[in-house]
């Protein structure tokens, strides 16, 4: 019986596994029969959740469900006490129990550890894996809170509604980190399931599986060689990793991100957009306007502006800006590799805003957009390296041997040894760069496409993917933060 509540999955039932699509398959006609009775869809569309997640995670499950009813409990406090003092009281109760459980789970064991390391101590924790989603679903509920403290929204009248947003299983794992007032307010209201959005919900989850299943993963195969033992790689092929690597996780992360937002489309519901091709911004803070929206839109609203955003001067504005930063690269992960990338971004962020500034304008408007879009995308893509590497020493070897040992004669060789590799790099390039209105487009003309014509560009996915894919599938990248 104990083996009943064990993690016995150690592969979740996400995007990229058959067993999902599978489930997937037989949940769409249920909720289809059920979406107009809302109450029998909440409880269909949680069961269907919950069970997902039970499936992966095992008896993490509770933590889930415990930071439904606490936060459901405490919201209900804070929305009725008249005292601001109460009502801050609470909050800060709800706050320590969400942003405690995450610290506890996710940085624990990397805290003590180093603890250990530098007073020659033997602490040990009990060990237990992360809850799945437990980053994007413990945003999603410190954003519930502060909005209820805020009175900006209002606590839903059954639990139920509070228990879909924050496990609504589409986006729970890897976000988009929805916001509580639009998305409460869907719930429930009166929608009939249009053939276009079920359609273009379908396409969009058919480019997310294009961007993952075909592209990033196969250019992972490679990617993982080199990274998991850089001093036996050139600089050049070092150089290719690293540029792989940049692509690997665009279209690794942009592509749940799409699946996540055409599921939820086809369901009668809407996400936020969470890309809008970052690769083609200008400067930083263009990119972290276009990168991961939801995440960085949370980070000003949640991180920056509390601090004080640009409102006190010139240094408190760097040093918001460098906080709110260090703070984004935290949450992504327990280790110094991130600590360092979140601080490099925030140096690069106050760096700009310093030069924009104090530099006037020598160049044409759109001159000064290509150059600056060339140094925004190398510096982006440098900094992937410390997010990649195993260890900061790996990441320093790496970036030495890139810039000291680039050998860029041996590429004809490389190309021959791995031409079909260089071709999806290279191809992928190319996508990165695609107009917007090119997809909305092809968009446009999937919905509008007779029925045959749509199962077969199905088909062409399919063998894509059963082609491109390797021995196992590879996991989202963003699922393990």
């Amino acid at each position: 019986m104990g083996d009943f509540f064990e993690l016995f999955s150690r592969s979740p039932i996400l995007f990229s596994s058959e067993a999902f699509w599978l489930l997937t398959l037989l949940f769409f006609p249920v909720y289809g029969l059920l979406f107009r009775r809302k109450s029998m869809m909440v409880v269909f569309v949680l069961l269907f959740g919950f069970g997902l997640y039970y499936l992966s995670s095992g008896i993490l499950l509770l933590v889930l469900l415990g930071r439904i009813f606490i936060d459901f409990f405490l919201s209900k406090l804070i929305s009725r006490s008249g005292s601001r003092r109460r009502r801050r009281a609470w909050l800060a109760i709800g706050l320590v129990f969400s942003v405690g459980t995450l610290v506890y789970f996710k940085y624990a064991g990397f805290l003590v550890a180093d603890f250990n390391r530098m007073f020659q101590a033997n602490f040990q924790l009990i060990d237990m894996a992360v809850p799945l989603g437990i980053s994007f679903y413990t945003f999603r509920s410190v954003c519930y809170l502060v909005e209820v403290y805020r009175r900006t929204i209002s606590v839903p009248d059954s639990i139920l509604d509070y228990a879909f947003y924050l496990s609504f299983f589409p986006s729970l794992v890897a976000g988009p980190i929805a916001r509580p007032g639009n998305f409460l307010l869907q719930i429930r209201q009166d929608k009939r399931l249009s053939y276009n959005d079920v359609f273009s919900g379908f396409w969009l989850v058919m480019v997310g599986l294009f961007k993952k299943a075909v592209i990033a993963d196969y250019l992972a195969l490679y990617n993982d060689l080199v990274f998991g033992n850089v001093a036996g790689y050139s600089g050049l092929e070092c150089l290719l990793a690293v540029a792989g690597y940049g692509i690997q996780i665009y279209f690794d992360f942009s592509g749940y991100s799409d699946m996540a937002i055409g599921l939820t489309r086809s369901m009668g519901f809407d996400l936020e957009v969470n890309f809008r091709k970052p690769y083609q911004s200008a400067n930083l803070s263009e990119f972290w306007r276009r990168w991961h929206i939801s995440l960085s839109s949370w980070l000003r609203d949640y991180v920056y502006i509390p601090l004080g955003g640009n409102r006190s001067g010139a240094w408190r504005t760097s040093l918001n800006l460098l906080l709110t930063m260090l703070v984004g690269g935290v949450w992504h992960g327990a280790g110094w590799n991130f600590l360092i990338w979140g601080g490099m971004h925030g140096i690069g962020l106050v760096s700009q805003k310093f030069v924009l500034e104090k530099m006037p304008r020598v160049f044409s408007l759109r001159i000064s957009r290509l150059l600056g879009g060339v140094v925004t995308f190398l510096f982006v893509n440098i900094l992937w390296v410390f997010f990649r590497a195993a260890s900061f020493q790996d990441a320093l070897l790496m970036l030495s041997r890139i810039f000291t040992a680039a050998d860029f004669e041996i590429f004809p060789s490389f190309f021959m040894e791995r031409q079909l590799w260089t071709i999806v790099l290279g191809t992928s390039f190319v996508l990165i760069f695609l107009p917007d209105k090119i997809m909305r487009q092809l968009e446009a003309r999937f919905v509008r496409a007779r029925w045959f014509v749509k199962l077969l560009l199905f088909c062409v996915l399919v063998q894509a993917i059963l082609e491109f894919r390797g021995e196992t599938v590879s996991p989202f990248i963003y699922a393990s933060f």
